[in-house]
């Protein structure tokens, strides 16, 4: 479970609540088996000191999110959580959106894996489904990919979903629905051949982004996924039910 956007309603309004780790204890007691959480360059959310007290505190592994920014690398290095995620980071988006450039930042990759290698962290690069992304992620020595699942989940969302008709429509995917049900069939298949593909070749395979209550069952079909990390959807969830309900049934949707 992701639990940034916890830190996000915290920073709202820059007051300690809702506080993190009360979400922390709540996840571990009701089903999550990881905690995830993104350590910004911007710090719009997750605060050096919220990593602090997460490592401290949790019970469950940590994976720690994080660009390729070298003083970033070093904060994490030092910190040790369980598992380190590579992702991309530009400042003016709202999430992050694509998956990281293995091809054009190859170097600067190289070098975040080996330093973190060096303070014996596994490390995860989250990248788009291609055959060539899981190949050059082998080749640059991570031990697991998480697939971006972006786009998967915004064809979803337009399709089955009201989002069409809200303003945060995806301008790009306004189109008529057979085009929008080929291109989500085709979105699907690049993920199945991407994490079969992954698995074949010694890589662990997780997804996320974009993952909710009602997309995430085409996921629990990909044998080759072992982990899903889904924040948001649980949170925005909670507002209605409970963060403890809302966590136990996204649980139940992901249990094999």
């Amino acid at each position: 479970m992701n639990i940034d956007h916890v830190a996000v309603l915290r920073e709202a309004r820059r007051v300690n609540d809702p506080d993190i780790l009360n979400a922390l204890y709540v996840a571990c007691s009701n089903g999550a088996d990881q905690i995830t959480i993104h350590l910004r360059e911007d710090r719009r959310h997750i605060q050096d000191i919220d990593v602090k007290n997460i490592m401290m505190h949790s019970t469950l592994p940590v994976n720690l999110e994080c660009s390729i920014n070298k003083d970033i690398l070093n904060i994490v290095a030092n910190t040790a959580p369980h598992r380190a995620t590579l992702v991309p980071e530009k400042r003016e988006e709202v999430t992050t959106e694509g998956g990281l450039d293995v091809f054009g930042s190859e170097d600067e990759v190289r070098y975040a894996i080996e330093l973190l290698h060096d303070s014996i962290i596994p490390v995860s690069l989250f990248v788009d489904p291609s055959i060539e992304a899981m190949d050059k992620s082998r080749e640059l020595g991570a031990e697991m990919v998480e697939l971006h699942t972006g786009t998967f989940a915004n064809l979803f969302a337009m399709l089955h979903s009201s989002l069409p008709h809200s303003n945060h429509s995806v301008k790009e995917f306004e189109l008529p629905r057979y085009e929008l049900s080929d291109r989500l069939e085709a979105s699907l298949e690049a993920i199945k051949i991407s994490a079969k593909h992954a698995d074949s070749i010694g890589l662990e395979v997780a997804a996320g982004h974009g993952l909710n209550f009602h997309n995430v069952h085409e996921m629990m079909k990909i044998k080759e996924i072992v982990e899903l990390n889904i924040g948001q959807s649980i949170i925005a969830r909670s507002v209605f039910s409970g963060l403890a309900d809302a966590v136990k049934e996204m649980k139940r949707l992901t249990t094999r």
